[in-house]
């Protein structure tokens, strides 16, 4: 439907005469998933955040006042604690997480929402909503339902590839 022929005439090339489905669907999920994190960088840059910086802080915003560690937030967020306590030095220079002394051990810091996180992720879940529900227009609740396992099946067989 969306291809054009000339470009399923290049994956065919590309596949060397052999089926080309599988090479389809990776590149139309490609192409979604492309175009769902424009729109939603779209929404988080305009309000200066990184979409990555976005992640930690709706993950925050779950953990509530008990916060995470950086090794929780990094393992949950799926990037490496590197990563997670880069992002969340921009969150805490902005004003929207804290680094807090953990009750029970002295030598360990967690991570927590501050109220005015709070206040980013409340104004921007709405904009957040109807941008989704734009996207997603037209499909069956069923076809949200399938949608979101065979992206979950895509993301669990990557697992064993890598």
């Amino acid at each position: 439907m969306l291809y054009t022929p000339s470009v399923r005439a290049a994956m065919t090339h590309f596949t060397g005469g052999g089926d080309t489905l599988a090479v389809e669907a990776a590149a139309a999920v490609r192409t979604a998933a492309t175009t769902v994190e424009r729109l939603r960088s779209r929404g988080s840059d305009s309000r200066g955040l990184s979409s990555g910086a976005l992640d930690l802080l709706i993950r925050l915003s779950v953990a509530g006042t008990t916060g995470l560690s950086v090794g929780e937030l990094a393992a949950a967020a799926g990037v490496s604690p590197r990563n997670a306590t880069g992002l969340l030095d921009t969150l805490e220079r902005d004003g929207l997480a804290e680094r807090v002394p953990h009750e029970s051990d002295r030598r360990s810091v967690r991570a927590r929402i501050t109220a005015a996180g709070e206040e980013w992720v409340t104004a921007f879940r709405r904009p957040s909503e109807v941008a989704m529900n734009a996207l997603f227009r037209g499909f069956t609740a069923d076809e949200l339902g399938l949608l979101r396992h065979l992206c979950l099946k895509l993301a669990d067989n990557a697992e064993r590839v890598a």
